[in-house]
C-alpha cells in the first residue's frame, strides 16, 4: 500500500537487501523455488538498487562509535543498510525499528501495520 502511495520510481534498495532476499528466495521449499526467483527477479529489475561503497567510511565509524558506547550492532548488514540510507539522504524503512535506536541521523518508518 505505503509502496504504491510513494510510487516505485521512489523506492530503493540497498545492494544488501538484495543479497538478503535472495537468500530468504533460496530458503523456501525445494518446490516453487524456480517461481520465487523469477518473481525477485521481476522485481528487482523494476527497482533501484543503491551500492553501499558510499557508505563504508560510515558504517565503519558507527560500528567503532556504537561499540565504544558498549552498545554494539545487532546485524551488520542492517547497519550498512541504515548507513547508505544515511549518506544517500533517503528514509529507510523497516519493521525492525529497535535495530536503529542507537544509530545517529537515520530517518525511519514503518509501512507494517501489524
Amino acid at each position: 500500500q505505503e509502496m504504491d502511495n510513494v510510487g516505485l520510481e521512489n523506492c530503493h534498495i540497498s545492494e544488501i537487501t538484495k543479497a538478503e532476499l535472495k537468500y530468504g528466495a533460496e530458503l523456501g521449499q525445494q518446490q516453487g523455488l524456480k517461481r520465487r526467483k523469477e518473481q525477485l527477479n521481476e522485481f528487482l529489475s523494476s527497482i533501484q538498487i543503491i551500492p553501499i561503497s558510499k557508505a563504508i567510511d560510515l558504517y565503519a565509524s558507527e560500528k567503532a562509535r556504537l561499540r565504544l558506547a558498549g552498545m554494539p550492532a545487532n546485524d551488520d548488514f542492517d547497519l550498512l543498510i541504515g548507513c547508505t540510507a544515511i549518506v544517500n539522504n533517503m528514509v529507510m524503512v523497516t519493521e525492525n525499528l529497535k535495530h536503529f535506536k542507537n544509530f545517529t541521523g537515520i530517518q525511519l518508518e514503518n509501512w507494517i501495520k501489524r
